[in-house]
């Protein structure tokens, strides 16, 4: 049994993520801010099944009191930090607030975790880090200096961040690339979400661009397969840094999303197309083969099947 602080637990991901360590016997310590980014009470919907069995924090991880009260009162064997402001396109809205949060909460936490000892370190980056590179699909040792919204650049300035404290403090980390997750809980932000929200109410879909950007959406079970492997990669070994893709190597077109969708919830669409946004990439595309030889994942959900159990949640 080990003891996992989850920063953001109560998100999407993050709770899905402490749901399984939790069934695995796991003891798991939650900071959460519940900002209104969208509707607060889905979060603590997220975690209505888990409330009795974690350690709940609702806190701001830019705040350094809290930070320093989770691990003096916790012996914490590894951070998973989920945590941050997300979106692109709000990003842009509100640069400073992102680069407050990713970047100077994320310092807060490498701080609290240097000074009490904590070695293990797993970490969400981030797709966008590649911004419109040419050559897919995307590799972990492309060049990913050229990013096109500030929420890439504060997920680029994480990766090297940690690495400064992987090279002076010793801390073993992971950053995982996540590409476009679904699933659910997904937030309501999110395109498949809001499409399948507004197809349901027979509402018009806004396309941006031709409908031919396409994504490498990532069912949320393999996803949390992939962060649990790199716990227990950075649990069992030393001197690591490592950036790993985490994807489905297999984009899918925004037109053949909203087909699949339309498929399974027998609706037909009503489309309205818009110019494309600012900060928006043409493709994602993760090479996964670094994650299958170190960490052993494989993505098993294929999309239409993982269309078919979101909306079965939606429903």
């Amino acid at each position: 049994m080990k003891t996992y602080l989850v920063t953001g637990g109560a998100g999407f991901i993050g709770s899905t993520l402490c749901e399984k360590l939790i069934k695995e016997q796991n003891k798991v310590i939650i900071i959460d801010n519940f900002c209104d980014f969208y509707n607060p009470e889905l979060k603590h919907k997220n975690i209505e099944k888990i409330k009795n069995s974690i350690k709940l924090y609702e806190g701001d991880i830019r705040d350094r009191k809290i930070l320093k009260q989770i691990f003096e009162e916790n012996n914490i064997d590894i951070v998973v930090h989920l945590a941050a402001m997300a979106g692109v396109r709000s990003s842009i809205e509100n640069p400073i607030l992102y680069q407050e949060v990713n970047c100077t909460g994320t310092q807060n936490l490498l701080e609290e975790m240097r000074l009490h000892n904590i070695a293990n370190l797993v970490m969400a980056s981030s797709s966008s880090v590649y911004g419109n590179c040419k050559q897919v699909p995307f590799r972990e040792d492309m060049v990913v200096d050229y990013a096109i919204s500030p929420y890439a650049a504060t997920k680029k300035a994480n990766e090297v961040m940690t690495h400064v404290y992987h090279s002076l403090y010793n801390m073993n980390v992971i950053m995982l690339r996540f590409f476009t997750v679904y699933g659910p809980k997904q937030r309501p932000d999110l395109a498949i979400n809001k499409f399948t929200r507004l197809m349901l109410e027979g509402k018009e879909i806004p396309i941006y661009g031709d409908g031919t950007t396409a994504r490498d959406y990532t069912y949320i079970d393999d996803i949390v397969d992939g962060i649990i492997s790199s716990c227990d990669y950075v649990d069992l070994n030393t001197d690591v840094y490592e950036i790993i893709n985490l994807g489905n190597s297999s984009p899918v077109s925004l037109k053949d999303m909203v087909d699949t969708i339309s498929k399974v919830l027998v609706v037909k669409p009503k489309l309205k197309y818009m110019p494309m946004q600012p900060g928006d990439v043409n493709i994602t595309y993760a090479d996964i083969s670094k994650a299958k030889n170190l960490l052993g994942y494989e993505p098993k959900i294929e999309f239409e099947e993982g269309i078919r159990r979101f909306i079965k949640w939606v429903k």
